[in-house]
């Protein structure tokens, strides 16, 4: 009898996963959401729909396939006439693969079935559950898909103990970098402890970078609000705490957090976002610029026991 180890365990349940998930998206029909094609027949319609001449030892490499079962898969779509071959002006030796016009005729519908049953199994639950879903498949996608011998980043959503952690290394960080007091610790608790009681799933966000289960940066998108009555300003979110450590610097983790937090917004009906930086934070403000922020305002101020000039970003979606 197996023995059974937590390893064991875990990929049993990634096996039900996979049960559950092709089940539940159809892939285990004999034809694809009702359609003339088999499940590998439409994804290699998808793959020539999507790229303007593409080897067959290309395709194998991209979609992982035995180029004996590739070669019978395209025997057959070049039998219905819906793919065709010409040598590559480039390289003799190659043949390049497109849709034929009867091909693109044939995988159009094909890509609007799919594309109306994933909006079907999306539209079943309510935004913030949609939110979490798709944040929970770029995790697998993102873990599966990155070399062996290298744990990824992932953007994930913050869990229990994440806003602790958030103003802890803002603390620590500016104070180690800028010389700033525990002024600024206090104004980040402040936000931070505002996010957790006013939060809403389906207007605002915070995202922690997380390698292997250690924290490696954040950033909060929130309902901006007027600083003395609390009232929401309708169409415009606010970007706040963004930090990368400096052990993940160089990664490209900022412009992803900054990115997301774009992405968030459209999806979620906002017109515009703003942010309050100060002019020392050149890392930062070449990543709003890089974003397409524009700067609105500056204010010089003191504040966390240093002389500072305080910045105003807008980006409008």
């Amino acid at each position: 009898m197996p023995v059974s180890t937590p390893l064991a365990h875990r990929a049993q349940r990634l096996r039900a996963f996979n049960r559950f998930y092709t089940r539940r998206i159809g892939v285990l029909q004999e034809r694809l959401l009702a359609t003339d094609f088999t499940l590998p027949e439409s994804r290699l319609l998808w793959e020539l729909a999507h790229h303007d001449g593409i080897t067959a030892a290309q395709l194998a490499r991209d979609l992982d396939l035995d180029p004996g079962y590739l070669s019978r898969l395209l025997r057959r779509l070049k039998e219905r006439q819906l793919i065709r071959s010409e040598r590559s002006p480039a390289d003799g030796r190659e043949t390049l693969l497109t849709l034929s016009p009867a091909g693109r005729e044939a995988f159009a519908p094909v890509d609007q079935s799919s594309q109306q049953a994933s909006a079907a199994l999306l539209a079943r639950l309510p935004e913030t559950q949609q939110q979490r879903l798709l944040q929970a498949m770029q995790t697998i996608e993102e873990l599966l898909d990155a070399p062996a011998d290298t744990a990824p980043v992932v953007l994930r959503s913050h869990r229990p103990g994440d806003i602790g952690w958030v103003i802890s290394r803002h603390g620590a960080l500016y104070a180690q970098e800028y010389g700033w007091n525990s002024e600024f610790e206090a104004l980040v608790a402040h936000i931070a402890a505002r996010f957790l009681e006013q939060f809403d799933p389906a207007r605002e966000a915070c995202w922690i970078a997380d390698r292997a289960g250690q924290p490696l940066g954040c950033v909060f998108l929130v309902q901006a609000r007027d600083e003395d009555t609390q009232a929401p300003q309708p169409g415009t979110a606010q970007l706040r705490l963004l930090l990368v450590e400096p052990s993940a610097r160089g990664l490209g983790l900022g412009k992803r957090l900054v990115a997301e937090c774009t992405r968030f917004a459209r999806a979620a009906g906002y017109r515009r976002i703003r942010l309050w930086t100060q002019s020392t934070l050149s890392a930062a403000r070449s990543l709003y610029k890089a974003e397409g922020y524009r700067l609105v305002a500056t204010e010089p101020h003191r504040s966390f026991g240093a002389d500072l000039v305080g910045e105003n970003w807008e980006l409008v979606l």
